[in-house]
């Protein structure tokens, strides 16, 4: 495998009143190419916010992070955008789907962001996480975890190189979470995609090829 991200010594912090928090300090790590990881650690360890940094979704104030050997946040924000809608695929506890949009339209979005409406691929995403049959239906009408299948399925419909995940189990019972991350897995390795993941189960961050755990800010295993 060869490398496909690469993070070198991020730091971010937050201002909470007058009390500075360091939510990265000093994270590096790299992955490589079809590979799946997840990190792991308790509330506040840093993980989403790691996530986001890696994904391009938040700058850090120091470090980079590398996306096929190019610098992401060296870039104008307007290629930046272009890269996250073509590349990267986001999948969120919340779901965030649009509650007036059917589940075709909802995996249609980031096409149409793109200019290109993709409804056949978006039937074929919809097909491939198993919901052909309720293209449809309003978020409404769904499960949680067609819900998430239908997040899943949008995360697919501009073919990215990397998937970023975080905490897509988060509002699932152990069962259905399961059943998504199986989904999540067998996807990005039929299909040789890179997949991140945050998550707070330790027992689910054992399904990928590599487990990293998180610890005030930092990186520990």
């Amino acid at each position: 495998m060869s490398t496909h991200l690469t993070a070198r010594n991020l730091y971010r912090s937050f201002e909470i009143g007058a009390r500075k928090i360091e939510v990265l300090r000093g994270v590096s790590l790299t992955v490589e190419h079809g590979e799946s990881v997840f990190l792991c650690g308790a509330s506040g360890a840093g993980k989403s916010t790691l996530l986001y940094t890696l994904a391009g979704l938040e700058r850090p104030e120091q470090g980079s992070v590398d996306f096929e050997g190019t610098s992401i946040y060296a870039q104008p924000e307007s290629a930046l955008a272009r890269l996250r809608n073509r590349s990267f695929g986001f999948v969120f506890q919340a779901y965030h789907l649009l509650p007036e949009l059917t589940a075709l339209e909802n995996v249609m979005l980031p096409g149409m962001i793109g200019g290109v409406s993709k409804k056949t691929e978006a039937e074929s995403a919809l097909a491939r996480v198993g919901l052909g049959e309720r293209t449809q239906h309003l978020p409404s009408e769904l499960s949680g975890g067609e819900q998430q299948r239908v997040a899943i399925a949008r995360a697919l419909i501009n073919d990215p190189k990397i998937i970023f995940a975080d905490e897509p189990t988060g509002n699932l019972d152990s069962a259905t979470g399961g059943a998504i991350v199986d989904l999540l897995l067998k996807l990005v390795r039929d299909e040789k995609k890179t997949l991140v993941v945050v998550t707070h189960d330790s027992l689910l961050a054992t399904r990928g090829d590599r487990r990293l755990e998180m610890r005030d800010g930092l990186i520990v295993t």
